[in-house]
């Protein structure tokens, strides 16, 4: 395993792979096993030299993986179209004992396709130095064919033993793209020279405008196109146009830049085929190291190995969007940097930068009561931060049930309305992180300066879980921006579970619908018996308020009721008479689906002849994600005057009496001719513009019943009982 394997010494020594380990210093191999997770393994890769072609114009787009017991630890990034790839990545891998050997393996990047083999080797920990550096040169083999020349991997390496339980382990960025929840591990280290490290450097915002001319691949002579796009570890994926050439997509993407000097964006697009596999349509690359930054780019594409090209806006922006630091690094205790924030998103900056919502900074301190996932009854937890599309996470803590992570994750703001969803896995070395619990925290529910024990939830939120979390969250937003962001299209969350068939999804569904329905139905008949004189003290203060409203009728009297009818509802909710009940029926639905979802773990063998007709399987979650939609819109409405979310009332009391005020004192036409001149110039005055409705905008950030439930804090034990530290507030 190790006859490919040489070793160079820093000064150049003559040494062979074995001599150099039994001269110059005594190897780990002989060695007694000491606890489990006692060596750290500080990986530097250097290069590649002479490696194997694997693309047709004679070159590859190297990368490569490193593995323990057969669980990815490492990935390098791709250095396209190079056969001599330099790298100068750093890694650092703790391992629980050394006689699993490190395998190194090298793969062409192929966009699309499957990625192609280009070779492996082992190196042996048992044969390393402890904590002395050494350069290795590994000679890269095909098992299939053994022969073959397929290059040689340079690396250096440190082994060092670790002593005690509490490990300060690297951060590692985990991706999850499926409902699994697998991870991938990225190279991301803490920095010893900074006091904080940014995880990206820039912002790629994508804008997919439109297809043109592209290729059919149905029988009727058109397609169904999508678009994937890949940087790096990061993909994301259009909608659907179904039966077009000429696409119209006008979709946005944001992608993370963790080079200074840029990257290669792959993109690819797909024939969508029910119940098949999906159709490739073609190729293009975005070399985003030949665009200059601050400056939007028109980008159309020629797709290759396919026909047609895409419209794309691009823009790289320079970025120090999210961050990390141990806790004793506090941003918002640095008087200077607090006084900097608070200038930055004060009341006279309001239209400075107007997706610049906000500063968020969240405390992980520590959790307590755990459940136990290992047969050993301990856990090896971490936690993860995520806001919306950013996500960060802390070291694991090994063997323990009440870790303490104490770090801090700073977030830069772009929804008011945006989410805080924290999440508790344990860590496992031979498969996917098992979930230990969970809490969703609304930007605009935090006090801030409070440490606050949070009671664990399960993966659905609406119900307990073993444990809590201790948080201390600060929020610093402009609400003018807050407030403009509003009416702005909602962003997209790209990682998140993917919709899926449920009997007591589709039926709560259903309910919720029925429900809102059923209002309307109910209004419908209490008119109607005002009509029939079904009681005539009520029909006839109908009729007299007909004749009234009728006769004294303005416009401008719409949004005065809806006016009128927040306010009515705030001061029953102020006067203690608060008419919002909690939906039972939803939350017993809820638990329902937990109960489901936990079955559907546990029989994922034992699928219904439904799962396996995919085509009917689509139009069933269509259905049932259209019930969700209905239910959801009537809802938000009504959540809106029941004020569930004081900040969205407080806007709508706003936008309302705003346009009273116009109806009242400008004519119709007038609104209606400014409207329709907006409406015509618009495309030509911004060709392309993502189309929104404000309304519907507003709308999207008021939470559903089923939200309500699953954002609803439970109350925490008695037992756990937070040492709560008030401090300035800053919001």
């Amino acid at each position: 395993m190790l006859d490919s394997c040489k070793f160079k010494s820093t000064c150049s020594l003559p040494f062979t792979y074995s001599k150099r380990i039994n001269t110059i210093g005594t190897s780990n191999a002989d060695l007694p096993l000491v606890d489990p997770g006692m060596y750290q393994l500080d990986i530097t890769l250097r290069r590649g030299q002479n490696l194997a072609a694997r693309d047709r114009g004679g070159t590859s787009d190297p990368y490569v993986k490193f593995k323990i017991g057969g669980k990815e630890v490492f990935r390098s990034k791709i250095i396209h179209k190079n056969l001599n790839p330099v790298w100068e990545e750093k890694a650092c891998i703790f391992v629980d004992q050394t006689r699993e050997p490190l395998y190194i393996k090298v793969f062409d990047y192929d966009f699309g396709l499957q990625d192609d083999f280009m070779g492996s080797a082992f190196l042996d920990l048992t044969l390393l130095e402890l904590k002395r550096p050494t350069d290795v040169t590994l000679t890269l083999k095909d098992p299939h064919h053994p022969d073959h020349d397929l290059g040689t991997i340079l690396l250096s390496v440190i082994l060092t033993p670790k002593e005690g339980e509490q490990r300060d382990l690297t951060m590692l960025m985990r991706k999850s793209w499926k409902r699994s929840s697998k991870f991938q591990t990225q190279s991301l280290r803490l920095s010893d020279l900074h006091r904080k490290s940014h995880l990206w450097r820039g912002i790629v915002s994508i804008t997919l405008i439109e297809g043109r001319d592209l290729k059919a691949m149905d029988s009727n002579g058109l397609s169904d196109p999508y678009v994937k796009f890949r940087l790096g570890h990061q993909k994301y994926k259009s909608k659907i146009m179904p039966k077009t050439l000429n696409p119209q997509w006008r979709e946005q993407f944001d992608f993370h830049l963790y080079e200074e000097q840029g990257g290669i964006i792959d993109i690819t697009a797909w024939d969508k085929d029910a119940g098949k596999r999906d159709d490739f349509i073609g190729r293009c690359q975005i070399d985003l190291s030949a665009l200059s930054r601050e400056q939007t780019h028109k980008l159309e594409l020629q797709l290759e190995e396919g026909e047609g090209h895409l419209v794309l806006l691009v823009t790289l922006t320079a970025s120090a969007t999210v961050s990390i630091s141990d806790l004793s690094v506090n941003s918002l205790e640095d008087q200077k940097e607090r006084e900097a924030i608070l200038k930055r998103y004060s009341p006279m900056r309001m239209f400075h930068n107007v997706k610049d919502v906000g500063f968020l900074q969240v405390k992980v301190i520590r959790a307590e009561g755990l459940m136990a996932a290992d047969v050993t009854g301990k856990s090896d937890p971490f936690c993860v931060v995520e806001l919306n599309n950013d996500r960060l996470l802390t070291h694991t803590v090994y063997k323990n049930l009440n870790p303490e992570w104490n770090k801090v994750f700073t977030f830069n703001i772009k929804d008011i309305h945006s989410v805080l969803e924290v999440t508790v896995y344990d860590e496992d070395r031979d498969r996917s992180a098992d979930f230990l619990g969970k809490v969703a925290i609304p930007l605009l529910t935090i006090q801030n300066g409070e440490q606050k024990a949070y009671v664990l939830k399960n993966k659905q939120l609406t119900g307990p879980t073993k444990g809590v979390i201790y948080l201390e969250i600060d929020v610093i937003f402009n609400a003018v921006k807050a407030s403009i962001r509003t009416l702005i299209p909602k962003e997209q969350k790209y990682i998140e579970e993917e919709n899926r068939l449920s009997k007591q999804l589709l039926l709560r569904n259903f309910i919720r619908m029925k429900r809102c329905v059923m209002v309307l139905v109910n209004a419908a008949y209490y008119i109607n018996s005002c009509f029939d004189w079904d009681s005539p003290p009520r029909s006839l203060a109908a009729f007299v308020l007909f004749l009234f409203v009728v006769w004294n009728f303005e416009l401008y009297m719409i949004p005065l009721v809806l006016l009128l009818l927040l306010t009515w509802n705030y001061f029953l909710i102020r006067s203690g008479k608060d008419t919002r009940q909690r939906d039972t029926v939803v939350e017993d639905m809820l638990e329902d689906e937990e109960e489901e979802d936990d079955k559907d773990d546990k029989d994922s063998e034992k699928k219904g002849f439904i799962n396996k007709i995919y085509a009917i399987q689509e139009v069933c979650v269509s259905v049932q994600n259209i019930l969700d939609e209905v239910a959801s819109f009537g809802e938000r409405i009504k959540n809106t005057f029941n004020w569930t979310v004081p900040f969205l009332s407080w806007l709508a009391i706003a936008a309302l009496c705003v346009f009273t005020v116009i109806l009242y004192f400008i004519p119709l036409r007038y609104i209606v001719l400014v409207w329709g001149i907006n409406k015509f110039t618009k495309k030509l005055r911004s060709p392309y513009a993502i189309d929104n409705n404000e309304l519907l905008d507003f709308l999207s950030r008021v939470p559903s019943d089923v939200q309500v439930v699953q954002y609803q804090e439970l109350k925490q034990d008695p037992s756990h009982s937070p040492c709560k530290r008030k401090k300035n507030n800053l919001g």
